[in-house]
């Protein structure tokens, strides 16, 4: 059979393909650091528990929920208003299937074939699918490390921002962990307003920012809200990555295109899990402030590590990633990243697979306590990988 051309748009899944030899290392009676997915191990909380179980026991919840509760949403909108001061209203908000699959989805509401979109390079790999999937054209704009992992606009060609419908930015960054002080989000905006385009925000680490920083919401600065809108997941602060539960937020105009969409492809949120939500939106956030500081102290541990042993890696400033740049004699991260993987067992993501200037690093995600970064660290160090010519 033949099947899609649109598949020919994809490359194969990374992560896939490392968790397969990871599996075979692991069986082979190996000890894996597995590094690659940020996925939480941290628990889930249990307040967020309970309310699964007990609305799990009530019949109703099993039917199709076809959109989203008044619960949800205003739980939402209390949340935004307690937690960044922000006021939305409802008609600002739709929840998504995680933020990936929001975000896979939202080109579809917003290019014709061939538009031309703004990314960050590097980023995360569903900007680039979500892109594709519509049939635009990405242009990627750089996120160097001369410029502090932050976004380049001047590189950006007035003639290309003139034709592109959307531009996605996300601070703290995946995979640099970089964050990013008003001015950024000051100068995004006004960019976007001199050149019509639509700002999409993945704001999935607000929560995860180290130094005593306060993340933000995208819509705290002037002029956010009639220029775009922001992907708000709970998965990484809420410990809740299989719930899939995040929301899009912002532009009416926007959400409601969204909403159309995925009412010809989705029956809504399973309603035990708007349930989980709301639990999580209006319950307290001392364990989430918690939480951050254990991250911090995982990404000292790491990095200080690393550099112990003579890998010069910079602390991270955020999210749940650490993004390192490849030893002086390997230029392939994919090389680097099996050869660190069969050697020290330690599994980190190529930075190729998260766009054209992923070139030379590699990610780790902060899933490990200290004392097991500690063990990476000696891992590396005794698999002679860092002194090889």
């Amino acid at each position: 059979m033949k099947f899609s051309d649109r598949l020919d748009r994809f490359e194969d899944e990374i992560f896939a393909s490392l968790d397969t030899r990871r599996l075979a290392l692991e069986k082979a009676g190996k000890t894996i650091y597995n590094l690659s997915i940020g996925t939480p191990d941290f628990p889930v909380f249990d307040h967020l528990k309970e309310a699964l179980k007990e609305a799990a026991d009530d019949p109703d919840n099993w039917k199709y929920a076809l959109h989203d509760s008044d619960e949800m949403l205003e739980a939402v909108c209390s949340y935004y208003k307690k937690r960044f001061g922000v006021t939305i209203t409802p008609d600002m908000v739709v929840s998504c299937r995680g933020s990936q699959d929001g975000i896979g989805h939202l080109g579809m509401v917003l290019c014709n074939e061939g538009d031309t979109v703004l990314l960050p390079t590097p980023c995360y790999p569903v900007f680039i699918a979500g892109a594709r999937m519509a049939g635009a054209e990405p242009w990627y704009y750089p996120m160097s490390e001369e410029k502090g992992f932050l976004p380049d606009l001047e590189a950006i060609p007035d003639e290309v921002a003139d034709r592109a419908k959307y531009m996605i930015f996300s601070l703290p960054s995946n995979p640099m962990g970089s964050i990013g002080g008003p001015e950024v989000y000051e100068d995004v905006i006004a960019f976007a307003r001199k050149h019509d385009i639509l700002l999409i925000h993945d704001n999935a680490y607000s929560d995860i920012i180290f130094g005593n920083a306060k993340g933000k919401s995208f819509f705290n600065y002037e002029g956010a809200a009639e220029q775009g809108v922001e992907f708000f997941s709970l998965s990484k602060s809420f410990n809740l990555t299989g719930a899939r539960i995040s929301f899009l937020i912002g532009r009416p105009d926007v959400v409601a295109a969204y909403r159309k969409l995925v009412a010809q492809i989705d029956f809504g949120m399973f309603r035990p899990l708007q349930k989980v939500a709301v639990a999580a939106l209006t319950g307290p956030l001392d364990l989430v402030e918690e939480q951050c500081r254990k991250y911090e102290a995982r990404s000292k541990a790491l990095c200080g590590g690393l550099r112990a042993i003579g890998w010069d890696v910079p602390d991270s400033q955020g999210s749940m990633f650490v993004w390192a740049k490849l030893p002086a004699h390997y230029s392939d991260s994919m090389q680097f990243a099996q050869d660190l993987m069969e050697k020290a067992g330690v599994v980190c993501t190529p930075g190729e697979s998260f766009g054209p200037m992923g070139k030379g690093y590699v990610r780790f995600a902060l899933v490990l306590p200290p004392e097991k970064m500690a063990l990476v660290a000696e891992a590396i160090r005794e698999s002679g990988i860092l002194n090889e010519k």
